[in-house]
C-alpha cells in the first residue's frame, strides 16, 4: 500500500510536496510502522492500541485521498484503486484487534479465577 501511495503521489502538483503529498505519504507509512511496533510489545492491550492507530491512519490516508481526489490530483479510477487496497486491510486491522482484546479478556478470565481461588485456600505460616 505504501509503495502505491508514493507512486500514486509522484505526479501530484509542486506546490503540494510539503502538504497533502506529505500527508499522504506519512499516513500511508505510518499504517505499517504502528504494526511493526506493536508487534513488540508482550501485552494484548499494548498490541491492540497499536493496532487502532494503524487503522486510524489508514482512514487518515483514505480521507486524503478522497481530498486529492476531489482537488483533481488524482481520477476516480485511482481513486478507486486504492480503495481495494484499503478495504482488505482494514477488514484485516478489525480481526487482528479483535483477536488481540481476545487474549486480553482470556488473560483477564485466568487472572480472575486464580485470584477467586487463592480467596479460599488457607494462609499458610511463613517459616523463616
Amino acid at each position: 500500500l505504501a509503495a502505491s501511495v508514493y507512486m500514486l503521489t509522484v505526479k501530484f502538483p509542486a506546490d503540494e510536496k510539503y502538504s497533502l503529498t506529505q500527508q499522504i505519504r506519512r499516513s500511508a507509512l505510518s499504517i505499517c510502522a504502528n504494526l511493526a511496533e506493536g508487534t513488540t510489545r508482550t501485552s494484548p492491550k499494548d498490541q491492540a492500541h497499536f493496532t487502532t492507530i494503524s487503522y486510524s491512519s489508514m482512514m487518515e490516508l483514505l480521507n486524503h485521498l478522497i481530498i486529492a481526489s476531489d482537488l483533481g490530483y488524482i481520477n476516480d479510477e485511482e481513486l478507486n484503486k486504492m480503495k481495494v487496497q484499503i478495504q482488505p486491510i482494514s477488514v484485516k486491522l478489525s480481526k487482528l484487534k479483535q483477536s488481540q482484546l481476545s487474549k486480553l479478556s482470556g488473560l483477564k478470565t485466568i487472572f480472575l479465577m486464580i485470584f477467586s481461588w487463592s480467596l479460599f485456600q488457607p494462609l499458610q505460616p511463613l517459616n523463616f
